[in-house]
């Protein structure tokens, strides 16, 4: 089949990394670039030999898809008109910047009957990966999203910037809808929140607590789980999953050395032991991963990419806490 021609809109931080990314994939073929900041484009095309176009239009004539990686106040602009022209969007998150613009761009997608996938790179990351094989059923879930502070980052709330990618990932792990929402935020150094905490109930009566912080000294993006007989702990900067599980009887021997049996447990009625398992994902590049995903929904094929109704919900979810932060913020 032949390759995806492919093309880049907004080619700052995060656009540039889609570029490289692309261009380190056999089925996308990367046509060229569109921004806004000419001298932007103009960096991309001498380093990669990527072509700069002089306008929007001009390269969604020549593309299938596009990755929209422009500020969250312009997605809806941007993807409404790629799709309207019949190309493929992946959008970068938070899909849209209000509910009503995500709902544009979710029902132009499906009015058209093209391929709508939104950037929650977090999905690919190896650890999260290495969770697909196990029997997921949490009672409990508690993340943190912690990182140093960085101006750039200020121009959206900790919630939609930050939060947003916890928020994706829990909606992911729990078949359940969303029963009830508790929040607070603290603005320390920008207009809004730059730390927030979260408390969300389900249906099913999982509860998540979930934190995220852009003043912290240091980074962290971790995932904990518990649910009955088991413990699984989620490291996405160390790329580590580790899954401690209660057991009746004794444990069999270890397939390479992957489980160990840490314990037994005499009381009660049964004997019970610990086990410890580290899980194994490939170590891969999750951007690029996300990017391969995309194009294997655009060729028609079997894919794990996020889509637009999953964004849309997450996006709910990170609007409403952002809407009691505001309310209780102290």
């Amino acid at each position: 089949m032949d390759r995806v021609r492919v093309g880049v809109v907004g080619v700052g931080k995060l656009g540039t990394y889609h570029v490289q990314n692309f261009l380190s994939i056999p089925e996308a073929h990367v046509v060229g670039t569109w921004d806004v900041d000419a001298e932007r484009m103009r960096a991309v095309e001498t380093r990669w030999g990527v072509r700069a176009y002089p306008s929007l239009d001009a390269l969604l004539s020549e593309v299938q898809a596009i990755s929209v990686a422009v500020p969250t106040t312009a997605h809806r602009d941007v993807a409404v008109r790629a799709l309207e022209a019949g190309v493929h969007c992946l959008v970068e998150k938070p899909l849209a910047a209000n509910l009503a613009e995500a709902d544009d761009i979710v029902r132009t997608a499906t009015t058209h009957g093209l391929v709508l996938h939104v950037g929650h790179v977090e999905r690919f990351n190896p650890a999260i990966v290495a969770l697909r094989g196990v029997d997921l059923q949490p009672r409990f879930i508690e993340s943190h999203r912690l990182a140093p502070f960085d101006p750039r980052g200020t121009d959206v709330p900790v919630v939609l910037d930050l939060m947003i990618h916890d928020i994706d990932l829990i909606l992911s792990l729990v078949p359940s809808p969303v029963s009830r929402i508790d929040a607070r935020g603290v603005a320390v150094v920008s207009d809004d929140a730059d730390i927030a905490n979260a408390r969300l109930e389900f249906e099913d009566g999982c509860v998540a607590n979930v934190t995220a912080s852009r003043i912290s000294q240091r980074k962290m993006r971790k995932l904990r789980l518990f649910q009955r007989n088991a413990y699984i702990s989620v490291d996405m900067l160390q790329k580590l999953t580790e899954v401690f599980r209660l057991e009746e009887g004794e444990v069999p021997p270890p397939d390479k050395d992957a489980r160990l049996v840490l314990g037994q447990i005499d009381k009660g009625h049964k004997k019970r032991a610990i086990s410890y398992e580290r899980l194994s994902a490939p170590d891969v590049n999750a951007l690029e991963a996300e990017l391969r995903e995309f194009l294997k929904a655009v060729r028609g094929e079997e894919n794990a990419g996020v889509t637009g109704e999953e964004a849309r919900r997450a996006l709910a979810v990170a609007l409403e806490i952002e809407r009691i932060v505001q309310e209780t913020d102290v």
